[in-house]
């Protein structure tokens, strides 16, 4: 007869208390099939909140854009009650949004189509819509009928038009834009209107004509479909420059001072710019570098 040796104390297989046969293995096997879901479960919870934390970064240039947009509606609204002063913080609020939109989404890695169809459409909104309406209401261009309907809509076709042309191409020219971008166009209205509420305010009337109002805004309409080159300040760095920190300051000081007549003259000196750098450098014999140029010249280097 053949004995079954067993630990001191334990239950031996046909008493009370001891595990039927093949009743331990079960367990254990069910115990490992009850913990499997749950450890998936945790895992997919776990997937989940990942996904979440690397969606809210590329989040921050969408919401970027639409605080242009919301920036935009918000201007148009008040320059139809004659509101000058909020219709212009708005638009530059826009101005800012969309300064960093591009920025945040390249740091981010968030780069899309659809966030550049999104920021052109805001865009149009924002730099289109709402500053045409400006000097709609502001430069009283209903006093001139049906001309200044269509004075104020060329604008914006205008600047629909020019960042129509910024989808397709950046530029023929190195650091430069092609044409005046349209947020330095509303900027330029903005100011405007703006420098002239503040001279109304001060007790300085101007009496400038409606006429000269259009003939102003078909002007920045026209730059910003043309092909003069303005200055686009990709590739520039003031690290290491202190006259550019210099300058930064102190314009940064005359904006804080008088924000409605630096912002006016910021934005008028850079209208001129291109016109200007045109004509300096053709009686020079000064030609700007051309990106079409400089991508031959690395591919034959």
């Amino acid at each position: 007869m053949k004995l079954v040796e067993t630990e001191p104390g334990a239950a031996r297989p046909g008493q009370p208390g001891a595990p039927a046969p093949g009743e331990a293995s079960g367990t254990s096997a069910s115990q490992a099939q009850a913990s499997g879901p749950k450890e998936a479960r945790r895992q997919r919870r776990r997937e989940r909140r990942e996904e979440r934390r690397r969606q809210l970064p590329a989040l921050l240039p969408h919401l970027l854009t639409t605080g242009n947009l919301a920036a935009g509606f918000f201007a148009i609204l008040q320059a139809s009650r004659g509101d000058v002063d909020r219709a212009a913080v708005a638009i530059l609020f826009a101005m800012a949004c969309d300064l960093f939109d591009g920025r945040v989404a390249r740091r981010v890695g968030a780069e899309s189509r659809f966030g550049a169809e999104y920021d052109s459409i805001a865009d149009a909104v924002s730099f289109g819509v709402a500053p045409a309406v400006l000097a709609f209401h502001f430069g009283q261009l209903e006093e001139l009928g049906w001309t200044g309907w269509v004075v104020a809509f060329s604008y914006m076709v205008c600047a629909a038009l020019r960042l129509a042309r910024f989808n397709v191409s950046s530029g023929r020219y190195k650091n430069r834009f092609q044409g005046l971008p349209s947020p330095a166009a509303a900027g330029m209205v903005v100011t405007t209107a703006w420098f002239f509420s503040t001279l109304h305010d001060a007790g300085i009337e101007t009496g400038v004509p409606a006429l000269a109002i259009g003939v102003g805004l078909v002007g920045l309409g026209l730059l910003m479909v043309s092909d003069i080159p303005y200055f686009s300040g990709k590739g520039t760095t003031i690290r290491g420059s202190n006259r550019a920190v210099v300058l930064a300051v102190i314009g940064f000081v005359c904006v804080l001072a008088k924000p409605s007549v630096t912002l006016f003259l910021i934005g008028l000196a850079y209208t001129a710019a291109g016109p200007w750098e045109i004509w300096w450098r053709r009686r020079h014999g000064i030609e700007l570098e051309e990106v079409g140029a400089q991508a031959e010249a690395g591919e034959g280097a």
